[in-house]
């Protein structure tokens, strides 16, 4: 009897000395955890709308919202930690320690944090801008820490590696407002050049979406194997690029049908001998 009393006494002073004051930790440790990410996306958001912040160019804007949002989240955690028990000199001790061991395990997500800044300072491109790197072509969505976010033509998200970005070349399609378009048109030896050029040029002047100045250019480009190359060039808005590109291929073939000037095609002949 003296026993189950003991048992039952250290049972309850335990409770009360250790148990109830840790299961009070933990559940302080996560109501700041919850509360602690509720406050830096409010602080997130506050910092967005401050006119400072809009006067920043917008690839700045994009990297440093990631970054401050990921220092304040890792703050809270480590907050959190501390609240659970854990001595702030062993919290630090750890992270010394595990410094080196994490710095070899995310030297690839650190050289992306490094080449996000080289590319908000050097400024390649900006979110908003339509660019092509790496056999990605698409509008770029948003320059996060470890990636850039890029919206391709079809529709579908692409996250490419920073990294991958600052050591590569970028071709950006949205920094000028005019674009050039080169066509290679086929026609038969047998076909008169000046009828050909005057017809591929009537049917680019007469499309309104091409630019009078400069204005479009018919030149004899090659001598093929099989026909002569025309090369037209022309000179368009950006944002009308893709529309002169498919309008004017299918608009040269109809013209040059009606004018009865041949587009010829490879064939090979066959000689047959009998043995």
């Amino acid at each position: 009897m003296d026993t189950t009393f003991s048992f039952a006494s250290w049972f309850v002073t335990f409770v009360n000395s250790y148990l109830t004051g840790k299961v009070i930790d933990i559940l302080f440790a996560i109501l700041v955890l919850v509360v602690g990410f509720s406050v830096v996306k409010m602080l997130s958001k506050a910092l967005q709308k401050t006119k400072g912040f809009k006067k920043l160019d917008s690839n700045v804007k994009s990297f440093f919202t990631n970054f401050i949002e990921l220092m304040l989240k890792v703050i809270v955690v480590l907050t959190a930690v501390i609240i659970i028990g854990v001595p702030e000199s062993s919290v630090i001790a750890v992270l010394g320690s595990c410094g080196l061991a994490i710095g070899l395990a995310l030297q690839g997500g650190l050289s992306n944090i490094a080449s996000g800044v080289i590319l908000m300072f050097c400024k390649p491109f900006h979110v908003g801008d339509f660019i092509s790197s790496s056999g990605v072509s698409g509008t770029v969505k948003d320059i996060n820490i470890y990636y850039t976010l890029i919206t391709t033509g079809d529709n579908q998200d692409i996250s490419v590696p920073n990294s991958t970005l600052a050591n590569s070349m970028i071709t950006n399609l949205s920094t000028e407002s005019t674009r050039r378009l080169d066509f290679d048109f086929s026609i038969s030896y047998d076909a008169d050049i000046d009828a050909a050029r005057k017809v591929i040029l009537e049917t680019a002047q007469a499309n309104e979406k091409i630019a009078k100045d400069p204005a479009p250019v018919v030149l004899v480009a090659a001598h093929g194997d099989s026909a002569i190359t025309m090369k037209l060039r022309v000179w368009c808005d950006s944002n009308n690029y893709w529309a002169v590109n498919f309008e004017m291929w299918e608009n040269v073939k109809k013209a040059l049908d009606k004018a009865g000037i041949e587009i010829p095609y490879q064939y090979v002949n066959v000689i047959m001998k009998n043995s």
